[in-house]
């Protein structure tokens, strides 16, 4: 019930990173390109599967995330990102 600054939170884990105001659009930006630079088919799974496992135990969160992960490989996304970084080149996502 305390209120704590930006980098307290920083330090005890409750947020991913701090910026000053006048940084705060691009430091953003960054994170808003680091995102969609990913395939969309993973960020959706991903998202997903972290939303359904909260109310899982871990065991079953385990289960799950191993089967999501499985089903996952078949995405053409996964092979593009595969191809891509055996031949050390930015993939091109389909988002299928």
């Amino acid at each position: 019930g305390e209120f704590i600054d930006a980098h307290t939170a920083l330090q005890q884990g409750l947020i991913n990173r701090v910026a000053p105001a006048d940084q705060l659009d691009a430091t953003l930006q960054s994170l808003i390109d680091a995102i969609t630079a990913k395939s969309s088919v993973a960020v959706k799974t991903g998202k997903d599967m972290f939303y359904k496992q909260l109310d899982m135990d871990l065991a079953d969160a385990y289960e799950y995330a191993g089967q999501v992960m499985t089903c996952n490989m078949m995405a053409d996304d996964v092979s593009e990102g595969i191809d891509a970084f055996i031949e050390k080149r930015h993939a091109v996502w389909t988002g299928r």
